[in-house]
């Protein structure tokens, strides 16, 4: 059997992994880059994930979403990303295909949790500023967890289904030696659930969303053009706030989208374009990097996660009663 007839997977175990072609210099400083974006990904959103918890005033509808997406986006960093970069490095998979299977099956469930964690926040914010009544009535922290949970179950489940009936996850990585197999039904179904149906919930009701924005922006000015009881008052405020939250997560669905489209669009014409194998990882790479993103948008635009950054470095939330402190201006 000569070399061509071996496998990937064969060359793994039995070859050493392709030698680098660059220099022990630019290897470290792969290395120490794809330490420095890890190290980001997760302390950023362990960030998000202690201010949302500990600090009361955190703990509204809209925040759960975002600390769900936070969750997921640790996981991404802490157990998806370090093998990805190392994958992409060396050219190679070097840890078992034990470990590959987890790797593609947390893969799986991360990424569709984070695209339905995005489309559960564009009908949240839909709902706010469509009915704030009803939202403000019916919506409670509680209801929130409960679609939470819910939403990580069925990607669980999902994920797990698509992997026991297809025996893989994502049919654009593999492991070393793995046939890529999906039969048509399978194909057409992972694309409607996985991409289709949250995709076009995200497009339509942001859609809306800034729309109904800009509704409310012409009526803040008339209302600041004319003198208004204190009632008035503090609709217009609501209305600023809840406009301001709207534009903040736009740009984060925004960010999330353009990370995501080179993947599905490879995933969708992969099978009629033959792209090399350092392109596709680039791709999901990119894919990855909406994680060590997302908290960066949070600190950018958001004061409260700056001001719950100082309070958690300087140890300020291991003061009594500091889950009380105002973090909202």
């Amino acid at each position: 059997m000569n070399l061509t007839e071996l496998n990937l997977s064969d060359r793994c175990e039995h070859f050493s992994c392709p030698e680098r072609s660059v220099s022990p210099a630019v290897y470290i400083l792969l290395y120490v880059c794809s330490a420095a974006v890890v190290l980001l990904t997760v302390c950023g959103n362990l960030l998000v994930i202690i201010s949302v918890f500990h600090f009361k005033q955190l703990h509204t509808p809209t925040n759960m979403l975002v600390l769900s997406l936070a969750v997921s986006d640790f996981f991404v960093g802490a157990l998806i990303m370090p093998f990805m970069l190392i994958w992409t490095i060396e050219s190679c998979w070097i840890f078992g295909r034990g470990f590959c299977t987890f790797f593609l099956l947390v893969g799986g469930v991360l990424i569709t949790l984070s695209l339905y964690n995005i489309a559960l926040i564009a009908v949240d914010r839909y709902l706010a500023l469509s009915n704030p009544f009803f939202y403000t009535n019916s919506i409670s922290r509680r209801t929130m967890s409960i679609v939470v949970y819910s939403n990580w179950c069925m990607c669980l489940g999902y994920a797990i289904t698509i992997f026991y009936f297809t025996g893989k996850v994502m049919d654009f990585v593999l492991c070393p030696g793995e046939d890529s197999f999906m039969n048509e039904v399978w194909s057409v179904i992972d694309l409607v659930v996985s991409f289709i149906f949250p995709l076009s919930v995200i497009i339509i009701l942001y859609s809306r969303v800034f729309l109904i924005a800009k509704k409310h922006a012409t009526a803040i000015r008339e209302l600041n053009n004319h003198t208004r009881p204190q009632t008035q008052k503090i609709t217009s405020h609501s209305m600023k706030s809840e406009r301001k939250a709207a534009k903040v997560l736009g740009i984060l669905v925004a960010v999330f989208l353009a990370c995501l489209l080179p993947y599905y669009i490879y995933s969708l014409l992969g099978d009629i374009i033959e792209v090399p194998a350092e392109t596709i990882h680039k791709i999901i790479i990119i894919l990855y990097l909406n994680s060590t993103i997302n908290p960066v948008i949070y600190a950018l635009f958001y004061p409260w996660f700056r001001r719950c950054i100082k309070l958690i470095i300087t140890l300020q939330i291991f003061h009594i009663d500091s889950a009380l402190i105002n973090v909202i201006s």
